[in-house]
């Protein structure tokens, strides 16, 4: 799942600010998991926080709901692979991040109602000062799983796959498949599985054939 790339306040190690930072980030992922895009002031009153200590922490929406989904993402973040080939990195990332988005598909599809608002806004000329909420993580996340094929498809091939592969990763593939297909979350998982596996063998057989 891709977020916004701004950063809201470091959080201290231990004391007072860590706890309180983390009663806002734990009240923000109950409101979004409720299907719920709140404020940085609905936070803090479903906190029991001040504003004025609310603000200090998350300055803007784009920052605090910027913060819960890094949470929600947890391992995918922290993903990496040493796997010689394309086709094992992919399956393994989807394995990592698929049940992971599933598990809090609605704190997800909350933060891409904010991105989607903020569109809406934007075109309006109504959006105003707010930070802008821009979401990128699955960009590095697909472009490590792809390093194997350098040198055996051309730069500009491997991004194209990289591209490709975005199609199947994420929350969206979930919306088409769940909500649309009716697919069970493990069948969806399977579905972006085998269609990220076309995709890079799909890469390498077209490489070949250039080749030659």
């Amino acid at each position: 799942m891709d977020v916004s790339r701004q950063q809201s306040e470091p959080s201290p190690e231990r004391g007072p600010r860590a706890r309180t930072r983390k009663l806002m980030l734990e009240t923000a992922t109950r409101l979004m998991q409720s299907g719920f895009t709140p404020s940085v002031s609905e936070v803090a009153e479903a906190a029991e926080v001040s504003r004025a200590t609310a603000y200090r922490y998350f300055p803007s929406q784009a920052a605090l709901v910027h913060a819960v989904v890094d949470e929600a993402l947890g391992p995918i973040l922290d993903w990496r692979s040493d796997a010689p080939d394309a086709l094992t990195r992919i399956a393994d990332l989807l394995a990592t991040a698929m049940p992971r988005i599933d598990e809090f598909e609605a704190t997800f599809k909350a933060a891409l109602k904010l991105s989607l608002d903020q569109w809406a806004q934007r075109q309006a000329g109504t959006l105003g000062n707010e930070p802008q909420f821009m979401r990128g993580h699955r960009v590095e996340l697909l472009r490590q799983a792809t390093a194997p094929l350098e040198g055996k498809v051309s730069k500009e091939s491997r991004e194209q796959l990289a591209q490709a592969l975005s199609l199947v990763f994420g929350l969206e593939v979930l919306i088409v498949l769940k909500d649309i297909w009716g697919l069970s979350a493990e069948r969806a998982q399977s579905v972006a599985e085998w269609a990220a596996a076309a995709l890079v063998e799909a890469a390498v057989r077209e490489a070949q054939t250039a080749a030659r």
